[in-house]
């Protein structure tokens, strides 16, 4: 049984680990306040979840997904993360994370940044264009005709194979938007973003090719 780290035990972090038992993963979940803050969660999750710190949850992962906004300084546990695939599902908000010159310019993405603070690791963008809330209630059988589908963006096939893997067993189709510096694609204010997990393969596909740089 494959074990999945997460960093971040907010909305999106929470709702990731319980589709992840869901699918018979164990989950090893940490927050910025320490494992006793997380027994309720916990006690709702069962016994194939357990809390940890960051490092602890990066350590203990096959994967980890990081469900926490990027910060200017870098918080993540980089040397646990070595190595390590690592689902990035952090959006650019700037009225909550503060500007980034970089990606306000256009120069890189956010998620550019995140690979540059774990360069040991394989960062794939995932789970960025869906409501938490809709992991399960938008989830649908492999080949059903209005099977919503999810993006993906990495720098490596690896990275992009597991999500999709991934995303299969949650129930969504994939659309490769590889590189992480198109990741941009299926940000805040574009087509792919304004449309959520009310997509299926082909319009998401479409929407990614109209979405245009938002500077």
């Amino acid at each position: 049984m494959k074990v999945i780290g997460i960093i971040g035990a907010g909305e999106v972090g929470s709702q990731i680990a319980r589709a992840a038992i869901a699918n018979g993963y164990e989950v090893v979940i940490a927050n910025s306040r320490g494992p006793e803050t997380l027994k309720d969660l916990i006690d709702e999750l069962g016994p194939s979840a357990r809390a940890a710190t960051a490092a602890g949850a990066a350590e203990a992962g096959d994967f980890v997904v990081v469900a926490v906004p990027l910060k200017l300084v870098n918080d993540m546990p980089v040397e646990q993360l070595a190595g390590k695939i690592v689902l990035d599902t952090n959006n650019y908000m700037p009225w909550r994370d503060g500007h980034f010159p970089v990606v306000d310019s256009g120069e890189k993405t956010v998620h550019e940044l995140r690979q540059e603070q774990l360069p040991n690791s394989k960062v794939a963008k995932a789970f960025t264009h869906i409501q938490a809330s809709r992991l399960f209630v938008s989830s649908r059988p492999a080949g059903a005709p209005d099977r919503h589908a999810l993006s993906v963006s990495s720098n490596f096939p690896e990275a992009v194979e597991l999500v999709t893997r991934l995303y299969d067993q949650f129930g969504f189709d994939t659309v490769d938007n590889s590189p992480l510096s198109e990741s941009w694609r299926s940000g805040p204010g574009q087509p792919a973003w304004a449309a959520h997990a009310h997509q299926t393969r082909a319009e998401l596909i479409a929407n990614l090719a109209r979405a245009r740089r938002i500077i």
